[in-house]
């Protein structure tokens, strides 16, 4: 029973190191994590990021927000509003399991038992995280609307520390 609770606490260990830091960036593959934008008209955007692996969902709406800042700046406009706004989740978080199973057979005057135990444990670090926002943009002073944001004001405030890309 002591193997089995030093495998357990092992392994509960090894699966608090094993979640990566989300880094901000653009998405190399459909699995890497960063951002990714579709254009789907002049002003208008698709704007999504994917977080690694346990990532908070604050830090990576944070960074679609950012990267939707960037993308208004840079095709001239002041300010961005979130018309639409989906979060999905991939893969399961779940902790450890402990199984148990158990068999039996007869032949004749034969018999026999089968007792087997089984453990797994999560080691990816939660669920990864897609936050997709469609903004569009505008210029001039912002509206007062909760979904309108400031592209300026939202790269002073989530882009510090950040390298913009």
């Amino acid at each position: 029973m002591k193997p089995l609770i030093a495998l357990a606490f092992s392994a509960a260990l090894l699966s608090a190191c094993a979640t990566a830091p989300t880094l901000y960036g653009p998405r190399t593959t459909p699995q890497s994590t960063g951002f990714s934008e579709y254009r789907l008209e002049a002003g208008r955007y698709r704007v999504s990021f994917r977080g690694g692996p346990g990532a908070p969902i604050e830090q990576i709406s944070d960074y679609a927000l950012l990267r939707a800042a960037e993308l208004t700046v840079r095709d001239g406009y002041d300010w961005f509003r979130i018309s639409d706004r989906v979060t999905e989740s991939t893969g399961q978080a779940s902790g450890p399991r402990l199984s148990v199973g158990g068999g039996s057979s007869s032949y004749g005057r034969r018999s026999s038992v089968g007792l087997g135990v089984g453990t797994s444990f999560n080691l990816g670090g939660g669920p990864a995280i897609i936050r997709t926002i469609e903004v569009v943009f505008g210029k001039g002073a912002r509206p007062k609307d909760a979904d309108a944001y400031d592209a300026r004001e939202i790269i002073q405030s989530i882009g510090r520390g950040h390298q913009s890309i």
